[in-house]
């Protein structure tokens, strides 16, 4: 069983693999061992049975990964003076993209640890891959930091250690305070993601055709056996990681926006901004799990496991989310009017109307006017506008990042110290290697570990059986 294709695998379990009613998690005929056996067997898929989509983007994503060494080697033999940051524009790229990758990352706490508290259902079937993919991205934004420092060899400087010369990291900075955001964030979300897999890494174990993954997993399920006593602990441990998890949905973005909002710049001192930056963040996160899920669903034929239900989910909380961005850029330009603050004022206008005003006007189409479409309930169930919307809000997200950036930078107070921003070939292939590093981790996580969560499936299963029985009984009463 856990050799064969996935086709092979269906018509042995006799299933129909087809999307289930609007409202059902799960499709029809699934038992505790179909479940099981349909997502230990992308892990244990052949080579030879894989989807040739798996080959061709992970090959793409590993070329994209080996122009990000390339960028990165030649920035240490040169400097940060390859990139186009300039005086007055100081912050460019690395920023930018720093920003726009942590945002990414929220979808995937938001899921876990928000909706797992407030008991939403839906989210059983993609949270472990929304986990996977929140660390991967703080990993790639972790890299941005610390190469635009100039020396980034010496990013340990950052930190509070006791050194001879007493020098000691400025704790008023929000630069500083980033460091401990960022490393919080990234270290609690990869022990809640490791803390959930440990069921299924058991049963992966159980199940594993060769003697070495047995060994491998088994290692990895640090011993888990299924007891009473695992399953107590289990839940007590994830119940009050989810506590944890759930202020820094909040607290990192917020922490990620004082870089901006304490600053005196027109456009970025602004109280709006811890919110707003909220926001943006789990709206660029659900996109980015929709750009990902749905071709994953796809290539792997998991149609019943990751059924419409969520898919239609997401894109309602995508949508909600997005108002309230739009509700921010709406505030951002009664403030500019509001305030009688000539600067703050020139400095919408510039955002508009100046030499970057093409970016501002693609912001709205991507961010506010297209996503509208999800109003509509056969664009939410159609596969492809939604996948489209998700990677048009992708890069709306990032254009909202490229236009906080650079039209507060480039023309702020006087004149004389006015200046334009360009990117060089050298920021474009290091942001392009961060997509491909990225995309590679996904593409070898989905053959590694299970990307859907085996233990909670079949926990919803078991809750479909008893909601059977009790209707059952009262149809017998």
């Amino acid at each position: 069983m856990a050799t064969k294709n996935p086709e092979q695998q269906i018509l042995d379990q006799g299933l129909v693999v087809k999307d289930p009613g609007p409202n059902e998690i799960i499709g029809p005929g699934h038992d505790y061992k179909t479940v099981t056996d349909r997502i230990s067997g992308v892990v244990y898929l052949p080579w030879k049975s894989t989807p040739k989509r798996w080959f061709v983007g992970a090959f793409l994503s590993f070329l994209l990964v080996n122009v990000l060494a390339v960028a990165v080697c030649y920035l240490f033999l040169r400097g940060v003076g390859i990139w186009g940051i300039n005086i007055p524009v100081a912050w460019g790229f690395a920023i930018i993209n720093f920003v726009w990758w942590i945002g990414i990352g929220h979808a995937g706490t938001l899921i876990s640890a928000v909706l797992f508290l407030v008991k939403q259902d839906w989210r059983t079937s993609i949270n472990r891959f929304s986990e996977a993919m929140t660390l991967f991205a703080v990993a790639c934004a972790g890299m941005f930091p610390i190469l635009h420092l100039g020396r980034p060899w010496l990013f340990y400087w950052l930190l509070p250690y006791p050194n001879s010369m007493w020098l000691w990291p400025q704790p008023r900075s929000p630069l500083e305070w980033d460091v401990f955001a960022v490393s919080t964030y990234g270290l609690t979300s990869l022990i809640f993601w490791y803390i959930g897999l440990i069921p299924d890494l058991a049963t992966m174990r159980d199940t594993a055709p060769q003697i070495w993954l047995q060994r491998v997993y088994g290692a990895m399920a640090l011993g888990w056996r299924g007891s009473a006593i695992h399953w107590h602990r289990y839940q007590k441990a994830y119940l009050l990681l989810a506590g944890l998890a759930t202020p820094l949905v909040l607290s990192v973005h917020t922490i990620v926006s004082f870089d901006f909002a304490v600053s005196q710049p027109p456009g970025w001192h602004t109280t709006i901004f811890p919110p707003y930056f909220v926001a943006g963040a789990v709206y660029s996160g659900f996109a980015m799990v929709l750009t990902l899920m749905i071709p994953l669903r796809s290539w792997y034929h998991l149609q019943d496991l990751i059924t419409m239900r969520h898919i239609e989910a997401a894109s309602k909380l995508m949508l909600g989310v997005g108002l309230i961005v739009a509700y921010g850029y709406g505030l951002e330009a009664f403030f500019a009017w509001y305030s009688g603050d000539k600067y703050e004022s020139f400095m919408y206008y510039n955002r508009v109307f100046g030499p970057y005003g093409y970016t501002y006007a693609l912001l709205i189409l991507c961010n506010i006017l297209l996503p509208q479409l999800l109003w509509i309930e056969k664009v939410r169930y159609n596969l492809l506008m939604v996948w489209l919307l998700s990677i048009v809000i992708n890069i709306g997200m990032w254009l909202e990042r490229f236009v906080i950036v650079v039209t507060s930078l480039h023309r702020d107070f006087l004149p004389s110290s006015w200046g334009m921003y360009a990117p060089t070939k050298w920021d474009w292939m290091t942001y392009a290697g961060t997509i491909g590093f990225f995309m590679l981790l996904i593409f070898l996580f989905v053959r590694a570990l299970p990307a859907i969560s085996i233990f909670e499936v079949r926990e919803e299963i078991h809750k479909g059986h008893e909601h059977g029985e009790k209707a059952l009984e009262g149809a017998t009463v």
